[in-house]
């Protein structure tokens, strides 16, 4: 299982929020340009980024810093956040992102993941963001009426292969990742699941790791790495890599 940073900015800082609620945010870094090479220099094999801005509004600041993110950085990057039509898809795809997470969009436009499907179905990866039991969409403010399964299970049968599965109620929070949603997620999906949401200590990327057998391949890490929890090398030595 990889260890993969995350970098989440707001008004071009870096800021971890709680709980995913606009507001609650701790600034972290006033250059996430900066912060991304360092997380490569210390040894990232992947980085993920979110446009807060872009997932709360129509309109983001952001998107220039994310674009210089992909252009200074050699290693992958996966980008999520606003991304809201097919021509947001191809733009960061075009401009160096390896990965783009597509959430509200999944259920309210289904017509720009399927295009986007058609044009790199490698890259496209869904947003599964949990809070209470459903799917929340539009800045993790409005509950979608679908439960995690479902949706998932509907874009696996279309051929999306990545899922990036957040408990929103935990994001943040330094609780530790709701282990029994997560796992009754991968057992419908199977594999190529990425968990996000609650890690605050080494013990936890263990347990997220025993998930391996049933489709945890990545685990996404902020507040406990940017609060000095721990270290990026002491998470990566805690866990076993697998490809993703």
């Amino acid at each position: 299982m990889r260890v993969i940073p995350a970098i989440d900015i707001r008004g071009g800082h870096s800021v971890r929020l709680l709980r995913g609620e606009r507001g609650t945010e701790t600034v972290y870094g006033d250059d996430p340009v900066a912060m991304a090479l360092d997380w490569q220099q210390q040894g990232t094999e992947w980085l993920h980024i979110v446009d807060l801005d872009g997932a709360f509004s129509e309109e983001s600041g952001n998107r220039h810093v994310v674009v210089e993110i992909l252009r200074q950085l050699e290693i992958p990057v996966q980008v999520g956040g606003g991304v809201r039509t097919f021509e947001d898809f191809r733009t960061l795809v075009e401009g160096g992102a390896e990965r783009v997470v597509i959430g509200t969009a999944a259920i309210e436009e289904p017509s720009v993941v399927m295009d986007a499907l058609l044009m790199a179905p490698e890259q496209v990866v869904i947003g599964v963001d949990v809070r209470r039991g459903n799917v929340a969409v539009r800045g993790w403010e409005v509950d979608s009426g679908k439960t995690p399964l479902e949706f998932g299970c509907q874009w696996k049968d279309r051929g999306v292969s990545t899922f990036l599965f957040t408990d929103v109620q935990r994001d943040g929070s330094l609780e530790g990742p709701n282990i029994d949603a997560l796992r009754d997620f991968c057992r419908g999906i199977g594999s190529g699941v990425i968990a996000s949401g609650g890690v605050a200590q080494l013990e936890d990327l263990k347990r997220l790791s025993e998930l391996g057998d049933i489709g945890v391949e990545a685990a996404i890490v902020g507040k406990a790495l940017y609060e000095g929890r721990f270290t990026l090398a002491e998470a990566k030595a805690a866990v076993h890599f697998g490809s993703i």
